[in-house]
């Protein structure tokens, strides 16, 4: 697991949810990625551990990443969409997380990867395989102050 007391590197793409949720990326290389997450009480569900959705979407991040760290170039990294993923939760996940992504076949348009999500202890708490589309560039949607595009 990735020391806490490093500096984590910038995400690929500036995504305001990822860093609402304050996720860190620690690894972004040849189709492999690692991102960490401290649990809040806001993420946290009924039973106060991580919420489901918060571990899908770390997973989503981390095997994004991975996808897009195959594909970085002078441009830099290419947009992705995930078109379809699949997640197994194994255990509840408390604390710190640690996501684990890597890319497991890509061509020049789709990704194929998958991830996995451990607690402080290294247990595993979910795995994840995601299908991703590259896009040729991000887009955006710009919304008003009342947030109607």
């Amino acid at each position: 697991m990735t020391a806490p007391d490093r500096t984590p590197l910038k995400f690929a793409a500036d995504i305001p949810f990822v860093e609402a949720l304050g996720m860190r990326l620690w690894r972004y290389e040849a189709g492999s990625a690692e991102v960490s997450l401290e649990l809040q009480p806001t993420m946290l569900n009924s039973w106060q551990v991580a919420h489901g959705g918060v571990l899908m979407t770390l997973l989503d991040v981390a095997m994004a990443h991975a996808a897009r760290s195959a594909r970085e170039g002078d441009e830099g990294a290419p947009g992705l969409a995930t078109i379809e993923m699949k997640t197994s939760f194994l255990r509840a996940a408390e604390g710190r997380l640690v996501a684990t992504g890597t890319l497991l076949h890509g061509s020049p348009k789709i990704a194929f990867c998958e991830g996995s999500v451990r607690d402080a202890s290294g247990a595993i708490c979910a795995h994840a395989t995601g299908t991703f589309k590259y896009l040729r560039a991000l887009r955006r949607t710009h919304l008003g102050a009342d947030g109607a595009a």
